[in-house]
């Protein structure tokens, strides 16, 4: 089985029953990293792959830690024999150091998973973070302000968020940029 079919059906078996809107906004982070395909070439498939596994550690199946990408990473590295960048970008998605710091992991994170290249980490907080918790397309600024609303500004998840703003507007802007030299690329002159 290819990479992304395995994925897909990975992530739909730990989050479509126990957390349907996490596998909703799941397959709309996919969505969003099948839209960059004409900026990520050949690793296309290895984000698709990575977007729709990237919430799994919140699955109750695996869940150990309490830090969804942390416990999605090992759970892909030790159980599932996950492709290694695959894996790297889910231990790393949407600023996860920051959050770990939040919570004490930080040396945890940073020990066990090494960071994959910087423009894939910014596809996957674009993908990520331009994506509501239901699976529809949003502004990174939107989606920033539905988590601290959400979580609330004082909660781990509400500070870490707020902490990580700047990094997370900076990447989307990278990739939207990206983009838009891509699609002028290919405009007719």
């Amino acid at each position: 089985m290819d990479l992304t079919k395995r994925a897909y059906a990975l992530a739909e078996s730990l989050l479509s029953e126990p957390l349907p809107r996490r596998w909703s906004h799941s397959l709309g982070v996919a969505e969003r990293a099948r839209s960059l395909r004409p900026i990520l070439g050949e690793d296309a498939p290895l984000m698709e792959a990575a977007a729709v596994l990237h919430d799994i550690g919140y699955s109750p199946q695996i869940a150990s830690t309490g830090f969804h990408p942390l416990d999605g990473a090992r759970f892909l590295r030790e159980q599932e024999a996950m492709d290694e960048r695959v894996v790297r970008l889910v231990a790393h998605h949407s600023c996860a150091l920051l959050e770990a710091e939040e919570r004490g992991l930080r040396e945890e994170l940073e020990t066990e998973f090494e960071l994959e290249r910087p423009e894939l980490v910014d596809a996957l907080i674009f993908c990520d973070m331009t994506t509501t918790p239901d699976g529809g397309c949003t502004t990174s600024r939107d989606r920033l302000a539905e988590i601290v609303e959400r979580y609330g500004p004082e909660t781990i998840v509400g500070r870490f968020i707020q902490r990580a703003a700047p990094e997370i507007h900076a990447a989307v802007g990278r990739v939207e940029n990206q983009l838009a030299a891509a699609q002028a690329a290919d405009q007719p002159t």
